[in-house]
């Protein structure tokens, strides 16, 4: 791996670095009891959404009725982006005559914003008109991520207050995580974008003449406003068919590092939060520190296997060495502007959160490359996960290896005070098992079905692979295709968006229950014998927790695709 692609790693983890405590000591505030920052700025907005949806800002709600709250508001969102997808051949801007969608795919479409998981069974700029871009698409980027951000603080709630039958209050928490962190860093960021040569228009296709002397219909529209968010609110759905590949959506080396730091700005930052509302900022390193190991160990391992040469073009006499021409490695279906380690750090940093945006098509890595974003989402999307999804996943762990440390020493399990018991383990098991029997289930149920296997483009392993990435794509709300497969029919439509639906709402109501439950419990004083969960030791207990239940749930499946794929070159 070349020096520059190291200096690249070092430069994002330096900013990762500063921006961890500033951003997050801001949310903190944001989301605390005390007074917030900008209440003179934001509040007379906040209070007009207030009266406008009769909201009482002051009234807090139990987490059964925060769950039913948040359950509707995103079952609302599904119908009406659903009819804007329907509709969109009727309905104004739309320039290019982009016609409604079908059934099946509307709905896969609608439900896959919502759920915060991007993904396009449709090409960007020519399935879904400027209409639909701006007021769905790019809409639902910043309720998504608010709704993940919502449930991240009722969770980190119920783990600091002290025999509370509320957890906070949804709207409230919706409205400020849109209001005052995803619109301004996004207006920011848009600016930013849109200096470097990222779109920001309401054209449609324009006519122009190349170098050559040819016609090339060059596509228009709302691009940079949708860039920031897409990447910030860790949505990953791109205005254009090739996403971050496309120079329209991703011109430089600046725009691509600045995409890099807005997908983990808010995950990373998150675990500051968590620390400074439970009093005890050493607990929002561990988990920190959880995060960033497996998020640089999956990067640093994508890095170096896709800047190794293929071994199948050596021998047509394909030179694969650093050039003035070309970096080193493999650079097939890779972004030729960033080259394959590039591709690598990208690659492993949108899997590694709920981010589908891709540089590269993850089908040309290699075997063992392309297990490593197909793993990354496996893991739950904790390295460090999406927006708010990122946190209370690793929580959840949490909670689980604080369980098993106290099995294992024959006490029970305490997780910031608070007793971690039956009726909490349930609904950790059930947060655990959802996605992987969801997963795993319509990948095997879709490996019987002729009509399902039609789809796939390559047989063998390399089709497994294709397969099983799909769903895990969807189930843990990626959004990120391995390509090879063709999604867009009735049968993958369907049962894709159902894999989104659990992969999203399954593990939000367990969570919110679990945040519910530890809120009505006093915490118990520490004692000698109860596990300190603010050390290294606990770091790497979590750590390891994390990779044993992944790889005991999904190692068969790796086994039949990547692994022996890799083991036959």
């Amino acid at each position: 791996m070349s020096a520059a692609a190291w200096w690249q790693l070092l430069v994002l983890v330096a900013l990762i670095g500063a921006s961890t405590p500033l951003l997050g000591r801001y949310l903190a505030r944001v989301f605390g009891d005390s007074g917030a920052p900008g209440d003179r700025v934001f509040g007379p907005v906040e209070r007009l959404v207030y009266r406008a949806g009769g909201i009482d800002p002051a009234s807090e709600q139990p987490w059964p009725v925060y769950a039913r709250a948040l359950l509707a508001f995103s079952a609302v969102s599904v119908v009406v982006l659903y009819g804007l997808f329907r509709l969109q051949g009727v309905l104004p801007f739309n320039p290019t005559g982009v016609a409604g969608q079908r059934p099946a795919l509307s709905f896969n479409s609608a439900v896959s914003f919502v759920t915060n998981t991007n993904w396009q069974n449709y090409a960007g700029e020519s399935g879904a008109s400027q209409l639909v871009q701006m007021t769905g698409l790019a809409v639902q980027n910043f309720l998504s991520a608010a709704v993940g951000l919502a449930v991240a603080v009722a969770l980190i709630r119920g783990l600091v207050r002290r025999r509370s039958a509320t957890i906070g209050n949804f709207w409230v928490d919706l409205v400020r995580a849109v209001t005052r962190v995803l619109l301004p860093l996004a207006f920011v960021a848009a600016l930013v974008f849109a200096s470097q040569g990222v779109v920001q228009n309401l054209h449609g296709f324009r006519p122009v003449r190349t170098v050559e002397g040819t016609t090339q219909q060059i596509p228009g529209g709302p691009v940079a406003s949708q860039e920031a968010i897409k990447e910030l609110g860790t949505n990953g759905g791109g205005f254009y068919n090739a996403n971050s590949a496309h120079p329209f959506e991703n011109p430089n080396p600046i725009t691509n590092l600045l995409q890099l730091w807005l997908i983990l700005s808010i995950p990373f930052a998150l675990t500051f939060t968590f620390g400074r509302m439970a009093d005890d900022r050493r607990q929002g390193w561990v988990v920190f520190a959880a995060m960033f190991v497996l998020w640089a160990g999956s990067s640093v391992l994508a890095m170096q296997l896709e800047s190794g040469a293929n071994p199948k073009l050596t021998p047509a006499g394909v030179s694969q060495a650093a050039s003035s021409s070309q970096p080193a490695g493999s650079m097939e279906g890779k972004e030729v502007r960033f080259g394959p380690a590039t591709s690598g750090l990208y690659a492993a940093t949108t899997t590694g959160t709920s981010n589908g945006a891709v540089i590269a098509a993850h089908d040309s890595f290699s075997p063992a490359g392309g297990a490593v974003p197909l793993a990354n989402m496996m893991l739950g999307e904790v390295s460090p996960g999406g927006v708010g999804a990122g946190l209370y996943g690793m929580l959840v762990f949490a909670l689980l290896a604080v369980f098993i440390a106290g099995l294992m020493v024959g006490r029970t399990p305490e997780l910031l005070g608070k007793k971690i018991q039956g009726a909490e383990m349930k609904l950790v098991v059930l947060y655990i098992l959802a996605v992987p029997v969801a997963v795993l289930g319509l990948a095997g149920t879709s490996i019987l079905l002729h009509s399902a296997t039609s789809s796939i483009a390559n047989p063998g392993p390399h089709g497994l692979s294709e397969v099983v990435y799909a769903f895990t794509s969807a189930g843990n709300n990626n959004g990120s295709a391995f390509a090879g497969l063709s999604g867009n029919t009735d049968w993958y439509g369907t049962t894709l968006a159902v894999a989104m639906l659990i992969g999203r709402y399954l593990l939000i109501v367990p969570v919110l229950a679990i945040a519910g439950s530890l809120a009505r419990k006093q915490p118990a004083p520490a004692t000698a014998g109860t596990l300190p969960t603010g050390t290294p030791l606990f770091g790497g207990l979590l750590v390891g927790v994390v990779l044993i239940v992944v790889g005991l749930t999904y190692f068969p499946v790796l086994a039949l695709g990547p692994i022996v794929e890799q083991l036959g070159r």
